[in-house]
């Protein structure tokens, strides 16, 4: 199951070697898909090589090859064409809320990764299966890329977000004081807070009086998404 980011990239790197035969660099990849850093094409990259859609060719810069397609998409053949004429891809199905793939009539829902559980207490390591996914409400997800975690806990009750809940989070690495994030601590652990930037210290406050604020160093804490969502099973 690919990311919205991870199809987007591949449709595009696969566009590019129809029209030229030659792979697009990673500015071009990370202007066409409005990343601010190509740390996010780096990640992007290493999924779908991972997943086996493409491949990087050894000892060739800027050398990729497409091994293949998700299966809702049926590439278009590729026949003489003058300069001018450009690749139109075909998709059949799919939702992914971009500009020029179409979505499936009648349908309201996109799949996003499911990375496992996150502890909204103390914090723990998550866990990174991506085998499994969930079909999320489109009208929940704005610009950008998106993943689900599995809420274990009950730190945050006073924002609303409960122990089996399964929060919608937006990919960022970058958050507004007041925010609850997806928190990274000495590249350890994983934990659902809001955050709170006090000088050159942060804090991250659980929203129930039965926990502690905790005080990091700037360096300490890495911001990994923000809470953009929330789903809940009665």
């Amino acid at each position: 199951m690919l990311t919205r980011k991870q199809y987007e990239l591949l449709l595009f790197i696969d566009k590019r070697l129809r029209e030229t035969g030659v792979s697009p660099s990673f500015d071009e990849m990370k202007e066409a898909l409005g990343l601010r850093s190509k740390s996010g094409i780096h990640r992007l990259m290493t999924g779908l090589e991972e997943r086996g859609f493409i491949r990087r060719l050894p000892h060739r810069a800027r050398a990729l090859e497409v091994l293949r397609l998700p299966e809702n998409l049926t590439p278009a053949p590729a026949p003489a064409r003058r300069p001018s004429e450009g690749f139109a891809p075909t998709v059949i199905k799919g939702d992914f809320r971009l500009p020029g793939h179409p979505i499936a009539p009648g349908s309201h829902v996109v799949p996003l990764p499911l990375y496992g559980k996150i502890a909204a207490g103390t914090p723990i390591e998550a866990l990174r299966d991506h085998s499994r996914a969930i079909d999320v409400p489109a009208l929940l997800l704005g610009r950008g890329d998106h993943y689900a975690l599995e809420v274990e806990g009950d730190s945050m009750i006073e924002a609303g977000i409960l122990d089996g809940d399964t929060v919608i989070i937006q990919r960022t690495e970058t958050a507004e004081s007041g925010t609850i994030v997806v928190a990274l601590i000495d590249d350890q652990e994983v934990t659902l807070k809001r955050l709170r930037r006090r000088g050159q210290s942060v804090a991250l406050e659980p929203a129930n009086p039965a926990y502690e604020t905790r005080i990091f160093g700037p360096d300490q804490v890495k911001v990994q998404g923000r809470l953009v969502g929330l789903l809940r099973r009665y």
